[in-house]
């Protein structure tokens, strides 16, 4: 058993203002248990409320904990990349949470409890969501979906709310990839992760940033990044157009033997038209996706930039 000695709590933060008096209350009652080290980490992701400013006042009571401000809006994704890189060697574990309070920090002893059993990675399972049933739905559908297709194993409904041991976030940030799905590069890593199922809490305030386009494009990363399922559907779409082409055919060929007579002529060429064209766009967009993501990641960018630092106290402007 390895005991856990210090962790630093990582939060990105953006456009959380409403919610943060809260989130600070929350977490500075974490920080008085006398046998374990807890620091904070926020990262503000471009925020255009007044979060950096709360972050600013709170640390200037608080100057043992630390904050980066990016230069802009890059992503919660990002907004973890950053955090993760700027951990240092004396942090046992990394523990994630969302500023908006939905994940409930106090269950830090338990995360911590599962990893001094061996484990290195330990994430959170919702049981019970408060949203939509149509996102519930949709989010119980996809999960099961990049189960069955992935590369890898991939836990059914977790998220980035998780406890990293130091070495996992290693090997996390030497990961490169342009288009990061955090959840499917922490399953990649390997060792050993076991979940810990709890009951996600509704937003104590503010709205969520997670609208439908952010959650097709997070479905995206992980379905294209993990996954061969787009490629093969290429295949298969390709072998079911050519069996009904093939069907259509031999009921063509058998009418005009038999009977003497064939389909309309136009009414057969629409359906051709229509079919064909339909399959290779499809295919198109497909391997499109694809190029898209090699394009982003050639061109080697930084995945983010930072624009200040508060350590001890202080703000140093990169």
């Amino acid at each position: 058993m390895t005991p856990v000695n210090s962790v630093t709590i990582l939060v990105p933060i953006y456009n959380e203002a409403p919610v943060l008096p809260a989130l600070f209350e929350r977490l500075q009652k974490l920080s008085v248990n006398k046998n374990l080290r807890i620091n904070f980490l926020f990262i503000d992701d471009g925020s255009k409320d007044n979060s950096a400013l709360l972050i600013r006042s709170f640390l200037d009571q608080e100057s043992a904990h630390r904050a980066i401000f990016l230069s802009r809006n890059f992503g919660h994704a990002a907004a973890l990349t950053a955090g993760l890189a700027a951990i240092d060697s004396t942090t046992d574990a990394v523990f994630i949470v969302d500023a908006d309070l939905q994940d409930p920090p106090e269950l830090l002893s338990e995360f911590i409890s599962r990893m001094e059993r061996g484990n290195d990675v330990v994430y959170g399972i919702r049981t019970n969501r408060k949203e939509s049933f149509f996102k519930r739905a949709c989010y119980k559908a996809y999960y099961r979906l990049l189960r069955r297709f992935a590369n890898i194993q991939m836990p059914l409904d977790a998220g980035d709310f998780a406890l990293l041991s130091q070495r996992v976030v290693k090997h996390l940030n030497n990961m490169p990839e342009e288009s990061r799905y955090m959840r499917g590069m922490r399953s990649w890593v390997g060792f050993n992760q076991e979940g810990l199922p709890y009951a996600r809490h509704k937003r104590s305030g503010g709205e969520s940033k997670y609208g439908y386009k952010e959650l097709f494009k997070l479905a995206y990363n992980g379905i294209f990044n993990f996954s061969e399922l787009p490629v093969r559907f290429i295949g298969v779409t390709g072998f079911v157009t050519i069996v009904i082409a093939l069907v259509y055919l031999c009921i063509t060929l058998y009418k005009k033997l038999v009977y003497g007579t064939v389909p309309e002529g136009f009414t057969a060429l629409i359906f051709a038209i229509v079919l064909f064209s339909g399959v290779q766009l499809l295919s198109l967009s497909i391997l499109g996706e694809y190029i898209l993501r090699i394009f982003f990641q050639v061109k080697k960018r930084p995945i983010y930039i930072v624009k200040s630092k508060i350590v001890q106290g202080e703000e140093v402007y990169e």
